[in-house]
């Protein structure tokens, strides 16, 4: 009797798989950078609003919960949230620059800080969810991977030095 490949190695082959495979990793890569780059900024205000009273009785309300309900508080903002930043950017382009601009700064900033709570906070029960476990370590391993590959610690701690130089001979 003849054996069939695994579907991964038949997958491999065509060329339409392997492109789109290609594509995904490219805009992984895009993603993981940028927000590798851009999370010195933001860190510091989700550490100031993890520090507060309120967000810490809501994160322990969250870890209280079930995974499946700590699935649906995160998917209600996101659903909210992956539109309106595409909204606004739509809005940019028709011209309304300042308005778009607002309400795509505040969508990421609802997004940074609100889901990144509720996950941190949540993150047990949803590990307890095969399905999203595997999705939260392949995430996290390709996350790693990825800043591994591009050395991103090296990039950014050269981005810090030229950042000082800059503050100290351009004033």
């Amino acid at each position: 009797m003849p054996q069939i490949a695994p579907p991964s190695r038949r997958l491999s082959r065509n060329p339409v798989t392997a492109t789109l495979r290609t594509v995904f990793r490219v805009v992984c890569g895009v993603v993981i950078v940028l927000d590798e780059l851009v999370r010195p900024l933001y860190r510091p205000l989700i550490r100031r609003i993890a520090a507060l009273q309120l967000m810490q009785a809501f994160e322990a309300w969250i870890g209280r919960r079930s995974p499946y309900a700590v699935l649906v508080l995160i998917g209600v903002p996101y659903v909210v949230v992956e539109p309106l930043k595409f909204l606004a950017l739509i809005g940019i382009a028709n011209g309304h620059g300042t308005m778009g601009t607002l309400v795509f700064l505040l969508a990421n900033l609802v997004s940074f800080v609100l889901i990144e709570r509720i996950f941190t906070a949540g993150r047990g029960q949803l590990m307890t969810l095969r399905p999203m476990a595997w999705l939260i370590e392949t995430a996290g391993a390709v996350r790693a991977s990825v800043v591994g590959w591009l050395r991103l610690a090296e990039l950014k701690a050269r981005l810090r030095v030229l950042a000082r130089w800059a503050r100290l001979h351009l004033r």
